[in-house]
């Protein structure tokens, strides 16, 4: 069971992942790849991730702009498993 983080810890987390914003019981992150293909190979390689980890984001895909975003939802919040998901999609993103 993971716990939900209080608000200094998420601060400081997302102080190491400056593409993450906090929005409510959520952190979320916007990426524009190059390529409608690249974005999907960003979602595909993200989900064998989740799916090792068992823990899953909601994605948006919109042509070539991703939109991720976290939280432990059995917990009803932030835990330390997102910001840990978090820095894996930076990452993949980061490795396209």
């Amino acid at each position: 069971m993971a716990e939900v983080l209080n608000d200094e810890r998420i601060d400081e987390a997302l102080g190491h992942l400056p593409q993450w914003q906090r929005e409510g019981d959520a952190i979320r992150r916007e990426a524009k790849l190059a390529s409608f293909p690249q974005a999907i190979q960003v979602v595909n390689r993200v989900a064998e991730i989740a799916e090792n980890e068992n823990h899953h984001p909601d994605i948006d895909i919109r042509w070539r702009t991703l939109t991720f975003r976290l939280s432990t939802h059995s917990e009803g919040g932030i835990t330390e498993r997102d910001i840990s998901l978090a820095s894996e999609i930076d990452g993949v993103i980061d490795s396209v």
